[in-house]
């Protein structure tokens, strides 16, 4: 493609040009889609942008990709691309565009509404409507509604069949919905393993269905199974390219069909989950299924016992005493040789069970939530496309985990003790467990 001069401006209209001719020759034969496309998304100066998707219009308006263009260039950062997308989306009726046109300015039959309240208006917005009346064909506020209503039909069944999708699995236990103490007031202990954002509270949390047991190999096999590559049930920003084969597949220390699956990120959680028919655990949904109502340590009680969970200890057949010796044992971890074996089953230790009959929300492996860590919202990652360098300081990258795991001393196995992982992480010492919709 031709360099463009931007020596002086009449250089640099001219050369702008030439490029588009040149696009014009190209791009006009069946197979010159892909041309515009990337011309129209891609090309580094906005004329160049703006004619190639005129030029998509004129030549290919009515094949998918080309109008799946058009309407992509209407989010365009300069603002005369963006006109021009909606400017031939107002010509040629481009139906594709609609739900971009909606986000920009909302439903046509509610700014047609007689007395409807409206933001100030500029010319982005003003050709939007006009571009959403075009295409509808009217203005009447009640035909738009069933018309907008019959555009989106397939759409909202699509969303309701996946939203209602059956839950894939039998062995649950019932948490019952009201209320439940979270947190905890704690002081530092040996490990100096206290978070500094423990608070005490109580808080509702509504019933809710969940795994008896952490997701085991077995059952994500079945997922990987069903699932390959489809990414059917992927995260919008789950990093591209990439597979949910769990990072420690093929080590035996770890894929004993009835451990918990580990070496998993929070995007190969989301999937499964989403597979599953359920999601991952809220922090509170996770603590109340841990804890029960009544505050309790551990999920057993207020009193330690060694003999009902897995961690650091059992899993190295060694004492620790402080964070120093602790840190001396974790350091003798070799890759498929010590420890020989640091996971259990995921329906081991019973005697360990909350007071709903959950397993293993003690130890084992710590656990993912759909919890971000700092703000205690669900999470909502919107990092596809980067290195986790760059944003592995950022706050909103950053999910909770809990009930502590193999290499965890007594500190981090509490209810209520907090952990943080980065979302992109995949590590020997996470798993998850599934939460679904209660009956009824």
């Amino acid at each position: 493609m031709l360099v463009i001069d931007d020596s002086t401006d009449d250089r640099y209209w001219a050369s702008v040009e030439r490029v588009i001719e040149v696009a014009r020759a190209k791009g006009r034969a069946a197979d010159g889609v892909p041309l515009l496309a990337t011309l129209a998304i891609t090309h580094p100066e906005w004329p160049v942008r703006a004619g190639a998707v005129r030029l998509l219009a004129e030549h290919h308006a009515g094949d998918p990709a080309a109008d799946t263009a058009v309407a992509a260039s209407t989010h365009d950062t300069v603002d005369w691309v963006a006109f021009t997308a909606l400017k031939v989306i107002t010509e040629y009726r481009i139906r594709a565009a609609v739900p971009d046109l909606i986000r920009i300015s909302g439903w046509p039959s509610n700014f047609t509404k007689p007395g409807w309240a409206r933001k100030p208006v500029g010319c982005g917005a003003a050709l939007t409507k006009r571009a959403l009346i075009s295409i509808f064909g009217t203005r009447d506020s009640a035909e738009l509604r069933v018309l907008e209503d019959e555009y989106f039909a397939d759409m909202r069944a699509r969303i309701e069949t996946a939203r209602k999708r059956p839950r894939r699995h039998e062995d649950v236990v019932l948490v019952p919905g009201g209320p439940a103490i979270i947190g905890a007031v704690e002081e530092s202990d040996a490990f100096r393993m206290l978070t500094d954002d423990l608070s005490l509270s109580a808080v509702d949390v509504p019933a809710f269905l969940v795994d008896r047991t952490t997701v085991t190999n077995a059952r994500y096999r079945e997922f990987l199974e069903e699932v390959g590559d489809s990414g059917e049930f992927d995260h919008p920003d789950q990093p591209e390219e990439r597979s949910h084969r769990p990072a420690h597949w093929h080590d035996p220390r770890f894929n004993a069909p009835d451990q918990p699956v580990v070496g998993v990120d929070w995007y190969d959680g989301y999937a499964f989950a989403k597979w599953a028919g359920g999601a991952l655990p809220s922090e509170n949904q996770w603590e109340k299924a841990a804890r029960g109502t009544d505050g309790r340590r551990f999920p057993w009680g207020d009193d330690w016992d060694p003999a009902r969970v897995n961690y650091v200890e059992r899993a190295f057949g060694e004492n620790v005493a402080d964070l120093d010796s602790l840190e001396a044992l974790l350091v003798t971890v070799e890759q498929g040789v010590s420890p020989e074996h640091p996971i259990l089953a995921a329906d081991a230790l019973p005697a360990g069970a909350s007071p709903y009959g959950v397993l293993q929300t003690s130890g084992n492996v710590w656990e993912l939530t759909r919890t971000n860590f700092y703000t205690g919202e669900d999470m909502d990652p919107f990092f596809k496309g980067r290195h986790p360098l760059d944003f592995m300081n950022r706050k909103d990258a950053f999910h909770v985990l809990r009930g502590g795991t193999w290499t965890s001393p007594p500190a981090c196995l509490t209810t209520f003790y907090r952990g943080k992982d980065l979302i992109t992480d995949r590590h020997m010492e996470v798993g998850f467990r599934c939460v679904y919709e209660a009956a009824g």
